[in-house]
């Protein structure tokens, strides 16, 4: 009620926002509400449903997390086309008021609590500025001229030091932020590495491809969002059959065959062009929302199932915050790539204004020039698109992985139950 209460507050300052600094600031105090949202609550749906019943859990959590960026542009779109962009924050208040008038009715008072000590106060100061500072050096590298300059190596190389000293601390403390002992089961981590590198390609391809819409086809922000709708309704499509496939067979061969369809679903993309069909494209994205909703959430549902029923609050934070980072990686590594294809493909094709980035400049060009600069930037988003394609793969090894090990462990269990006498 807490992390809804502190959503609520920052949505409602974030719309009272006089300046870029101020909105920025109210931005981290929503972010800070809004990140406790989803470990809090997967902890006590987790807790709540049990081992058996874990791949139905996760299928119900997954909708709102894969269809709210689908639908969220959908939605924002017609807020901005006909009211103030003020009311794409004040649209949360009342839903926070709705969350904790049914949280205050519905939830008992020891909902998802674990005994967690103290807040580690040590792991938040190394691990927060250290991820911040890996995202924010990549995401800069383009900007000013490549990996070399000082603004983009430095918070690159401190995060990394951070990061590196979170773990040596994490590794040793008794109540770390997160618990990286986790990882030493194989099925935890590859379940974890499965979850970061999909998130990647994820979150990295929702933010490519809207681009493409706008920046190459002259589509409005409302026509990119209904034109990613499809890949939503695959996701809720098949997620409540992933769900009960995982609690018969285990989350490892449902989130791998799913990474095979969003890794071979992405290949198309990689080949647009600027006349590209949308009756091509669209299929193309209900096949790969089909493999997300298979592949994300069985993966997690797979990492549960290694944990005993103390662990899954301190798997629920680290899992969280893998799912997280892996987005925030992957959208910064993405958006990169596509700056620096762009730009090498305009200039390659000797047009001038090569720097122009891939914002509103690019919308507001006449359209005899978007002719001219149409098929350059098209075979740019396709290149972008292949590194998309290579996350997705190496996806593949660690779901690959977990399927096995949980094969072996099924197997090892029909064995025991074999070889125990019938009461």
């Amino acid at each position: 009620m807490v992390s809804v209460a502190l959503f609520g507050l920052g949505s409602m300052l974030c719309g009272l926002a006089w300046s870029s600094g101020s909105l920025i600031f109210f931005r981290v105090l929503q972010g800070f509400g809004g990140g406790m949202i989803m470990p809090v609550g997967m902890s006590v749906l987790a807790q709540t449903a049990g081992p058996h019943r874990l791949g139905r859990v996760m299928a119900v959590i997954g909708v709102p997390t894969l269809l709210g960026p689908i639908f969220g542009p959908v939605i924002g779109g017609l807020i901005v086309d006909n009211a103030s962009w003020r009311w794409i924050f004040f649209v949360n208040i009342p839903i926070a008021i709705l969350a904790l008038g049914l949280a205050a009715k519905l939830l008992h008072a020891d909902a998802g609590r674990a005994d967690a000590g103290k807040l580690d106060w040590t792991g938040l100061l190394l691990l927060s500025p250290g991820l911040a500072g890996i995202v924010f050096g990549l995401s800069e590298t383009e900007t000013h001229g490549g990996i070399t300059a000082p603004i983009a190596w430095v918070p690159i190389v401190l995060g990394i030091g951070l990061v590196g000293l979170f773990v040596r601390h994490a590794w040793f403390a008794d109540r770390p932020l997160i618990d990286v002992r986790l990882f030493r089961t194989t099925g935890f981590s590859a379940a974890a590495a499965s979850t970061f590198l999909l998130a990647g390609a994820l979150f990295g391809g929702m933010i490519v491809l809207p681009l493409y819409y706008q920046v190459d086809r002259g589509e409005s922000a409302l026509a990119a969002g209904l034109l990613m709708a499809p890949q939503g309704v695959g996701a809720a499509f098949a997620m409540p059959f992933a769900g009960k496939l995982t609690d018969r067979i285990g989350g490892g061969r449902v989130s791998l065959a799913g990474l095979i369809l969003v890794t071979l679903s992405t290949i198309p993309f990689a080949s647009i062009t600027a006349d590209t069909s949308y009756d091509l494209l669209a299929p193309m994205l209900v096949v790969r929302g089909i493999g997300i909703g298979c592949a994300m959430m069985p993966a997690m549902a797979a990492a549960y199932a290694t944990l005993s029923h103390a662990d899954v609050p301190r798997a629920t934070s680290a899992l969280n915050v893998l799912q997280r980072v892996g987005g925030s990686l992957g959208t910064a590594l993405l958006a990169v790539v596509l700056q620096h294809q762009i730009a090498t493909q305009l200039s390659a094709a000797g047009i001038s204004g090569a720097g122009a980035g891939v914002g509103g400049a690019l919308q507001r060009v006449p359209e005899d020039v978007r002719a001219r600069i149409a098929e350059p930037l098209a075979t740019a988003f396709g290149n972008t698109f292949w590194w998309a394609v290579g996350m997705s793969a190496v996806a593949l090894v660690p779901a690959a992985i977990l399927a096995r090990s949980q094969r072996r462990e099924r197997r090892a269990q029909t064995l025991t139950e074999a070889r125990s006498p019938v009461a």
